[in-house]
C-alpha cells in the first residue's frame, strides 16, 4: 500500500498524461473560462455537485458566482444543484435543516435537489477492495451529466478536499453511504481513518463516475483554502494559504493531483499549514488509489489559459502568487 503521507513528485509517476487547464482568474468569468474547455459531454439533465456549506460559511464558492455561471452557460441554464444530507448532526443533518441552510447561504436562485431526501440507490463499485456497491442519494440516477464544481481546501479527516471528496462523500447518502465510508461495523462513528478512509472515499467516487461515464467534468477553485473543510462553517481555521487559480479537467485523478502539486509548488511559508494537514491525514492516498483503480492519470499536461494555452509547470503557475486575501464577493 502506498504511504499516504508521502508526496510523489511528477518525475516519479508513471502512466499516461491527461490535460488539465489553468487560469489565475478567480471569478465567475474564470470558472466559465475553465468549464468551457471541458464541457463537451455535459448534456441532457445536468446535476451540479458542489459544497453549499454550513450557515454563513466564509470560504465556499459564493452562490452569486454560481448563479452568474449558470445564467451564462447554455448547458447549465436548466441545471440542478445537488447535495446530500450530512452524516454528522448539525445544520444539514435533516432535509428540513438542510433546506434552511441553503436559504441562508443564498442557494435559492435555482432548484436544489437533496438527493437522499426520499431514499437511496445503490450503484456498483467496479474493482473495489472495500465495497462492491455504494449507497447514494436516490435521485442521482435521474441525471444525464454531472458538473463537479469544487472548492479545493484542506480537510479535517481527508487531508484535502478536492473533486474526489466532493463526490465520494457528497454523493453518498447521509445515513447509509456516509456511514459505510466513515465507520467500521460495530465501531465508532468516525473509526475509519488514514489510508482506509482515503480508499473508501475514492471507491465511493468511482461508483458515481462509472455511472456518468464520459458525461462528467471537473473544476477546482483554489481560493480561501483553509486547512478546514467547508463543513466546519464559521469555525473553520483561518486561511493562510495564498489563492492560486482555477483548474479544469475531465480526469478526476489528474485535476486533484494538479491541485495538490500547485500547493507543493509554493514556498514553505505559504504552503506549510496545508501540506502538514495533507500529510498528517495521509491524504496522498486519495491520489494514488484513484490511479490504482483506473480512475484517471497522475501525470498531466498543465495548460495556461491566460497565456495562449501554453504548457506550464505548477511552479510557473504559482510564480508571483499574491499573499492571501479573502475573496468574499
Amino acid at each position: 500500500m502506498t504511504d499516504g503521507r508521502k508526496y510523489v513528485p511528477m518525475e516519479e509517476r508513471t502512466g499516461n498524461e491527461s490535460i488539465v487547464y489553468f487560469t489565475r482568474d478567480i471569478s465567475p468569468a474564470g470558472i466559465r473560462k475553465a468549464y468551457e474547455k471541458v464541457n463537451a459531454n455535459i448534456t441532457g439533465k445536468v446535476a451540479i455537485k458542489l459544497h453549499t456549506g454550513e450557515p454563513h460559511g466564509p470560504n465556499i464558492v459564493p452562490s452569486c458566482w454560481v448563479k452568474e455561471v449558470m445564467e451564462n452557460e447554455e448547458s447549465l441554464k436548466n441545471a440542478t444543484i445537488v447535495e446530500t444530507n450530512t452524516y454528522y448532526e448539525g445544520d444539514r443533518y435533516t432535509t428540513e435543516q438542510h433546506r434552511e441552510t441553503l436559504k441562508i447561504n443564498g442557494w435559492d436562485f435555482c432548484p436544489v435537489d437533496i438527493m437522499d431526501a426520499e431514499g437511496t440507490v445503490t450503484l456498483p463499485v467496479k474493482g473495489g477492495h472495500h465495497f462492491k456497491e455504494m449507497s447514494h442519494g436516490k435521485t442521482m440516477v435521474n441525471y444525464d451529466s454531472m458538473f463537479v464544481l469544487t472548492h479545493f481546501k484542506g480537510h479535517t479527516m481527508g487531508g484535502f478536499g478536492g473533486s474526489n471528496k466532493n463526490i465520494g462523500i457528497g454523493c453518498a447518502d447521509g445515513r447509509i453511504g456516509k456511514k459505510w465510508i466513515h465507520a467500521h461495523e460495530g465501531g465508532g462513528a468516525w473509526s475509519v481513518v488514514e489510508e482506509e478512509l482515503m480508499e473508501k472515499i475514492s471507491e465511493s467516487t468511482k461508483a458515481t463516475i462509472d455511472f456518468f461515464g464520459r458525461n462528467i467534468a471537473y473544476v477546482n477553485v483554489l481560493r480561501n483554502m483553509s486547512v478546514s473543510c467547508d463543513c466546519e462553517g464559521v469555525a473553520a481555521a483561518p486561511v493562510v494559504t495564498p489563492n492560486v487559480g482555477i483548474l479544469a479537467s475531465t480526469d478526476i485523478c489528474a485535476i486533484d493531483t494538479a491541485s495538490v502539486d500547485l500547493i507543493y509548488a509554493m514556498c514553505e511559508e505559504d504552503h506549510h499549514d496545508l501540506v502538514e494537514r495533507i500529510e498528517s491525514r495521509h491524504g496522498h492516498r486519495q491520489l494514488s488509489y484513484m490511479h490504482e483503480l483506473g480512475m484517471g492519470n497522475s501525470r498531466y499536461i498543465l495548460i495556461d489559459l491566460d497565456n495562449d494555452e501554453v504548457r506550464i509547470t505548477p511552479a510557473k503557475a504559482v510564480e508571483g502568487v499574491q499573499p492571501f486575501k479573502l475573496i468574499t464577493k
